[in-house]
């Protein structure tokens, strides 16, 4: 069984005669979310069933009533984003386990039209590292193995759009430099979940180049196979293993700090969204963008655009 969606985790219903097989087709079967989906979605599951403990009734099957109640009661806390969430576990918990879904009838989806309408549903964006702001941030970085490792990544990650768990997934073998660039095969990805891999080139820098910062942290910690980028130790030693996703969050949250601005508006998704609003900015080609960024739909991307663009040929210039 998976440890990261216990759904099932106590067996009562994993029929004896089946044992092994059953646990073993539903690790398949939670294989095709993403690990980070499926760690939210167990965290989430959790939290769902120590409440149905605590209220007494059933987590699984969980009644209509339940689901709405406990909606309402996490809605003194949680913001709607998370709760829309926390539905899709107990939604993916019911399917995984072939009961009926509560989270389908039109009790449960009032009860989350009301939390929107009532509490709002706007999302806390974090701040885009663009390129400006990007350059100042290595800048800060120290010359030793660790600023080395994160000059390499920042600059990587904002030149790839990439996303934090791809950032961390990538293995030196992954990453072949070219006159060009860098051709990097990224094997799997939110918008990828069969695996089938994309390549994608990352252009060189004029200022801070990743291709050249790439280079020298594979140099200065030895690195020729395995994962790219690793955790070092006290003292100075790299690691076998890779950095963890929320290691990129930590390390975009440090270098905003540096360079001065407030930390708690960067995240890991402001490398990637650094980079879109940056080449918006500049007048790339969305078709472009979507070639590094990999974004299956053009509207996701418009939201960039229209950002960078908000003040071009505004219908108010000159009125007043």
């Amino acid at each position: 069984m998976s440890t990261e969606l216990t759904v099932l985790d106590d067996g009562e219903n994993l029929p004896a005669s089946l044992g092994p097989d059953l646990a073993a087709a539903i690790d398949l079967a939670q294989a095709e979310k993403a690990s980070s989906t499926q760690k939210a979605y167990g965290t989430d599951f959790r939290l769902f069933k120590a409440w149905c403990n605590a209220k007494g009734v059933s987590a699984l099957p969980a009644a209509v009533e339940t689901v709405a109640a406990y909606l309402a009661a996490e809605a003194k806390t949680a913001r709607p984003s998370t709760l829309g969430r926390r539905v899709a576990a107990i939604r993916y918990a019911h399917r995984l386990a072939g009961l009926p879904l509560p989270t389908d009838a039109e009790g449960v989806k009032a009860t989350m039209r009301g939390i929107r309408r009532t509490l709002g549903a706007a999302k806390v964006r974090k701040a885009p590292a663009v390129a400006a702001k990007m350059l100042e941030m290595v800048a800060t970085a120290p010359n030793d193995l660790a600023g080395r490792r994160d000059r390499a990544l920042l600059l990587l990650g904002f030149a790839g759009a990439f996303r934090r768990s791809e950032l961390v997934a990538l293995d030196v073998a992954d990453v072949e430099e070219m006159e060009a660039g860098l051709r990097v095969i990224i094997r799997h990805s939110k918008t990828d979940q069969e695996r089938q891999g994309v390549t994608i080139a990352i252009a060189r820098g004029d200022v801070a180049c990743p291709v050249k910062a790439v280079r020298e942290w594979l140099g200065a910690a030895g690195i020729d196979a395995g994962p790219l980028f690793r955790p070092i130790n006290k003292g100075g030693g790299v690691a076998e293993a890779r950095l963890t996703d929320r290691s990129v969050a930590n390390i975009v949250k440090a270098y905003a700090e540096r360079a001065g601005f407030d930390a708690s508006t960067f995240s890991g998704h402001s490398l990637r969204s650094g980079f879109l609003t940056s080449a918006a900015a500049k007048g790339a080609s969305i078709f472009k963008m979507m070639d590094v960024s990999r974004h299956k739909s053009v509207e996701t991307l418009r939201g960039y655009v229209r950002d960078a663009e908000i003040f071009n040929d505004h219908a108010g210039a000159g009125l007043l």
